[in-house]
């Protein structure tokens, strides 16, 4: 067999070598549980831990299953923009009804739109909470506590350019007022002040705490997927250097004697945000830019309750002297688009929230490319191929001189040929005279391995922009295929929709066995790639050359369909490339001349 087939064959074996482990350690997402199937008992609805008296710490949890009555009476205000719906509730002034109008649970007629916080007594509850821990001299009691019953001092709806301003006092001479303002996306501000009427000086310090409540003994979100690839579970920023945490991991997090928690704790000194991620939603705290804060990512393991928190210096207020302070809180989808005007505007990093991999040097332009297109474009199916495009053109001296070389190494098989046989079994004398030929003949017997290992990467990459980014999510290119992100949806079984019974299941056995249309084609265009030079003497090497497309075919059935609608472009391009490539050095490869000897017995060498 001559070195351009072993080539050919090496980098075609390592690429389904890397592919077969990508495959086994992280399998296409299994169906999660819904919210709405999870469930949670009346005994579960327990609230969160605040910061205690006299310290900016975590304290004894302040409520217990009967002290969440407040929440479920108390008057609630409405939420209204653009894109958000839900409501707050005047008990703690909690942010904790919140939906996305933008997005749907799934492509089905009728799905309801993404809910993203959700009240304490609901399914796991997610919220928002400000307030202030008392400094010395003043009881909890003192201030405002997650069940405070707080009064509308001004506005009716909070929505654009209209916020809301809630007002508590203490009975003591302390009068505390929160007002709360959203724009048209995703950022709430919120600005939290006190009035100092006591006669004495005081001291608190402000807060803000996001909550999740896990369920069931180990303390399970539902929702998540749950996929090594992905990142979910606490997000921050601090002063430049990115953390990100597992749930499980915080789960596992030590007692922090000072917090009297299980907990991270660090400081930030200027710039920082905290909070949680999951596939495409996020809750973030945001102090304002140059300010000092405690972040801290927290487990309660008792009421299985998940907290991240930021809390600033202790703010000193003396008589008749009022003190304020301004943060952000970021609710909503993961938009490049919107996170990057938010970064704009100061959010140090904040695009990097998004969960770019490992490969970030890649991700990020892949990624950058293909929004632009679909810029132009407006449909993502053709945008992923008018990326494959791009690729290949910048990718191009790279296969011409590639392909170049192996039209040249094909011109070289009767020298080979007879070195091989001049040699006889001295493979060492044989092997000094091939690199003689390639020396003298300025052929590179490796540079056809090049362009499938350049591949690797780039198809690493660019799964991980189809599965992380939510502008993949529920993406349509035409007909069946309405989500790009999802796996093939047609299939063998019912004629690939012509027939009138669905498909099996995606994820199953059965819809790995009958693939789709997508599968199909890559296989058939792996197949006549292969076509294009001559199959190897060997029959083991030729059997195993012959399987590989169709080995392939099925185990990438079940990525997302638009990482098979790239796959299918790329081997389309490359195959054009080569042929003509080839050609124009002299060496036609003869394709159906191939194709006929692939159904033979014994293959056949085609010398030109």
């Amino acid at each position: 067999m001559d070195d351009q087939n072993k080539n050919l064959i090496l980098a075609t074996a390592l690429s389904f070598l890397v592919i077969l482990v990508w495959f086994v350690l992280f399998p296409p997402p299994e169906p999660t549980t819904t919210p709405e199937q999870a469930g949670i008992s009346a005994s579960e609805r327990e609230e969160i831990q605040t910061p205690s008296a006299g310290s900016t710490t975590v304290g004894e949890a302040t409520a217990t299953a009967e002290e969440t009555l407040p929440e479920a009476t108390a008057p609630r205000i409405q939420i209204d923009t653009p894109r958000l719906s839900g409501s707050l509730s005047l008990s703690g002034g909690r942010i904790d009804e919140l939906y996305l109008k933008d997005y749907k649970v799934s492509i089905d007629e009728g799905a309801p739109i993404v809910e993203l916080l959700s009240p304490v007594g609901s399914n796991s509850a997610y919220y928002a909470l400000y307030g202030w821990a008392p400094g010395a001299g003043l009881a909890g009691s003192d201030v405002p506590g997650p069940n405070t019953i707080w009064t509308l001092e001004q506005g009716e709806t909070l929505s654009v350019d209209s916020p809301v301003t809630l007002k508590w006092e203490n009975g003591a001479g302390l009068t505390f007022r929160r007002t709360i303002g959203v724009d048209a996306d995703y950022m709430f501000t919120v600005t939290q002040s006190v009035e100092n009427g006591t006669g004495a000086e005081v001291g608190m310090a402000p807060y803000g705490i996001l909550a999740r409540h896990g369920i069931g003994e180990d303390g399970d979100l539902p929702g998540l997927k749950n996929f090594f690839i992905l990142h979910e579970g606490v997000i921050g920023m601090a002063d430049g250097t990115l953390s990100e945490v597992d749930y499980g991991d915080v789960r596992d997090f030590d007692i922090d004697p000072n917090e009297r928690a299980q907990a991270e704790v660090y400081q930030v000194k200027e710039n920082g945000w905290i909070g949680f991620t999951d596939h495409y939603w996020m809750t973030t705290l945001i102090p304002d830019p140059g300010s000092a804060f405690k972040a801290a990512a927290k487990y309660d393991a008792r009421r299985k309750i998940y907290q991240a928190e930021t809390v600033l210096p202790t703010m000193t207020v003396a008589p008749g002297e009022s003190a304020e302070v301004t943060t952000r809180l970021f609710a909503g989808a993961k938009e490049w688009e919107t996170i990057r005007e938010y970064q704009a505007l100061g959010v140090q990093k904040f695009i990097d929230s998004i969960d770019w991999g490992w490969f970030f040097f890649l991700t990020k332009p892949i990624f950058w490319l293909l929004h632009n297109i679909n810029a132009l474009i407006g449909n993502m199916g053709w945008s992923i191929i008018g990326l494959t495009l791009i690729i290949k053109a910048i990718l191009f001296p790279l296969a011409f001189k590639s392909y170049v070389s192996m039209a040249k190494m094909k011109e070289l098989q009767p020298q080979m040929e007879a070195l091989k046989e001049a040699a006889g079994d001295d493979r060492q004398k044989m092997q000094q005279g091939m690199m003689e030929l390639y020396k003298k003949e300025k052929v590179n017997p490796a540079a056809g391995c090049l362009p499938i290992l350049m591949q690797i990467p780039i198809f690493f990459s660019l799964y991980k922009v189809i599965f992380v980014t939510i502008e993949l999510r529920q993406a349509p290119w035409f007909g069946p295929f309405r989500d790009l992100s999802a796996p093939d949806p047609t299939s063998i079984i019912n004629f690939f929709g012509w027939l009138p019974w669905a498909g099996p299941e995606p994820g199953t056995l059965m819809a790995t066995i009958f693939i789709g249309i997508l599968p199909l084609l890559l296989g058939i265009s792996m197949w006549l790639q292969q076509k294009l030079n001559p199959a190897p003497t060997d029959a083991t090497q030729a059997m195993i050359f012959a399987w590989m497309p169709w080995v392939f075919m099925f185990m990438l059935g079940s990525f997302a369909s638009g990482l098979v609608v790239y796959w299918i472009a790329n081997n389309t391009i490359t195959f054009t490339q080569q042929y003509l490539i080839m050609r124009s050095q002299g060496y036609t490869p003869d394709v159906f001349g191939n194709i006929k000897s692939g159904f033979k017995k014994t293959p056949k060498t085609d010398k030109k």
